[in-house]
């Protein structure tokens, strides 16, 4: 495998982490045990049964809470700290014990800045859905990231330099998302504090 390869699957996969950690997790492995996909470095691992068990129970937990209005959001808001160490330990693997340390450092830091991005554009695209009482948009949303996910991970695979490239345009675009996203929030807890800041007064 060479490393323009190595570096979209490690990329892929810290990416994919950010909003699908589990299913990435198990549908790697899986494939990779079943010799359908090569994992490069120490990401073997995950075709280990203790892993492929793990990961594949947590995958069927998260596929349901994600679907769940509410429940998607609060899942979001505790897996933060799960998703981004995540895929920066992903990104590290990738590379293998015997990669020079600073190499593994540099790879686990954009590991988890490609797992931030991923993660925060997720989390705050659901809780904008979920100011809207339907669960539909948020069924819609969910297996909308299942199929990126899945495609983005197929393409690291099969066509680096490709997945590479709009790689990149999807950061960028996540970035610009998670901006335009936390100004729309905040102002709309703005307007939502201010009759709890100013009561109406009425006189006698």
């Amino acid at each position: 495998m060479d490393i323009v390869q190595t570096i979209a699957i490690g990329a892929g996969l810290a990416w994919a982490s950010g909003m699908r950690l589990y299913a990435v997790m198990f549908a790697a492995g899986l494939l990779a045990s079943f010799g359908m996909v090569t994992l490069p470095g120490d990401l073997t691992v995950l075709s280990h049964p203790l892993v492929l068990g793990a990961s594949g129970l947590m995958f069927f937990v998260e596929f349901f809470a994600d679907k769940i209005p509410g429940i998607d959001s609060l899942w979001d808001a505790l897996h933060t700290f799960i998703r981004i160490p995540a895929g920066a330990l992903l990104a590290a693997a990738s590379l293998g014990i015997h990669a020079e340390p600073a190499v593994v450092l540099a790879a686990g830091i954009l590991g988890g800045t490609l797992a931030s991005s991923s993660h925060f554009a997720k989390a705050g695209t659901r809780a904008l859905i979920n100011t809207s009482p339907e669960p539909f948009s948020n069924w819609a949303a969910s297996f909308s990231e299942d199929a990126l996910v899945g495609a983005g991970l197929w393409l690291a695979f099969t066509h680096a330099w490709l997945f590479l490239g709009l790689l990149l345009l999807m950061v960028l675009g996540s970035f610009w998302l998670i901006g335009r996203l936390w100004r729309f929030l905040s102002g709309m807890f703005r307007k939502l504090s201010l009759p709890a800041l100013n009561p109406p007064h009425f006189s006698p």
